[in-house]
């Protein structure tokens, strides 16, 4: 038996490979038996990706269907669905920028690059620095680490850092200094950027979570004291509340999503693994060992554990299993692989 899978109570491998999904077959091959595999456009041919692709406009975007453009004048709908497609295409496929079509959606997301260097319109006016990193995490991926577009949102990002080291979730100018209701306007409505950051609050675990993805990925920012602080900032929250708003309750950190979009333990373990934080320190042990006790006897995972979120048994959540457990044996075998 390899290493790392000595660290679980009951083999993965078998219900992955005996998976209908091509994909993950793949994937499991290739990460974690070490096999020889065809190229990975051997995967882009699948019908799933082809679907997305053939949704797409001819100038690189995929068109929302939201009724709420009247509601909500400021929001880009528009970029938020092309970085859903986006995210599935590069994190559930590996497209990258070889493919002209990914090349043409990175770069109308690209296009909303402000001056600044984030990501701009999926919160109206208003900076998103947890959007922007995870939008730049598919950017790196996708073959962009060494555009100069991405050091822009580099050096964005670390301007947008609370004094901890760590980020909010929302915009840092508007962070906890509005009603409700006066924060929804700000971010739906044609209202200025707001800049009156409290730089004294803290860090929110649902925004780093989000942001040190584009860290993790990159070889090089994944290195520096800054990905480390933020990566150290973040285990120290391992189910804890948050001091968000959105995503306060504990139970969000075990309601598991892939591709990864909010934090939670799977996500964040992912990051962390990458950016070198070992896997003996007490938080990620905690963390690990949380996986570990509640692998179920298939050898899979649930996608959620939570009591807030609601569990229900049909074929797509099956899906969402295989996902999340091939995600968890990656960071087993990136912490346990001799």
């Amino acid at each position: 038996m390899r290493s790392w899978m000595k660290q679980l109570q009951h083999n993965p491998i078998n219900p992955l490979l005996e998976s209908n999904n091509a994909a993950i077959r793949y994937f499991v091959k290739r990460d974690l038996l070490s096999e020889n595999v065809p190229g990975k456009e051997s995967i882009w041919e699948l019908p799933e990706p082809q679907r997305i692709l053939k949704k797409q406009k001819a100038k690189g975007y995929w068109r929302s269907n939201s009724r709420n453009r009247e509601k909500a004048p400021a929001v880009n709908y528009d970029l938020f669905e092309t970085f859903k497609q986006f995210l599935k295409l590069v994190d559930m496929y590996e497209f990258n920028r070889e493919h002209e079509p990914v090349y043409n959606a990175a770069e109308y997301i690209l296009s909303c690059q402000t001056d600044e260097g984030d990501i701009r319109g999926i919160i109206g006016n208003q900076y998103a620095p947890y959007y922007t990193g995870l939008i730049m995490s598919l950017l790196i991926k996708a073959g962009y680490g060494n555009d100069p577009r991405i050091k822009k949102g580099f050096s964005w990002l670390l301007s947008m850092r609370q004094n901890d080291g760590g980020w909010v979730i929302g915009s840092p100018g508007g962070f906890g200094q509005y009603s409700k209701e006066e924060y929804k306007t700000l971010t739906t409505h044609n209202v200025g950027t707001k800049r009156d950051f409290d730089k004294t609050k803290p860090f929110t675990h649902s925004g780093t979570g989000m942001v040190i993805r584009a860290f993790a990925v990159h070889p090089r920012y994944r290195r520096t004291k800054d990905a480390i602080t933020a990566a150290n900032l973040l285990k120290s929250q391992f189910f804890k509340k948050d001091s968000s708003s959105s995503y306060r309750a504990v139970d969000h950190w075990v309601n598991f999503k892939y591709p990864f979009f909010w934090t939670d333990l799977v996500s964040a373990l992912d990051s962390i693994s990458l950016i070198g934080i070992h896997e003996d320190d007490d938080d990620v042990q905690t963390a690990l060992n949380w996986l570990k006790s509640h692998q179920q006897e298939s050898g899979l995972w649930k996608n959620t554990y939570s009591r807030i979120h609601k569990a229900v048994a049909n074929e797509t959540t099956y899906e969402a299993q295989l996902w999340i457990s091939l995600a968890i044996c990656r960071i087993f075998r990136r912490y346990y692989e001799d």
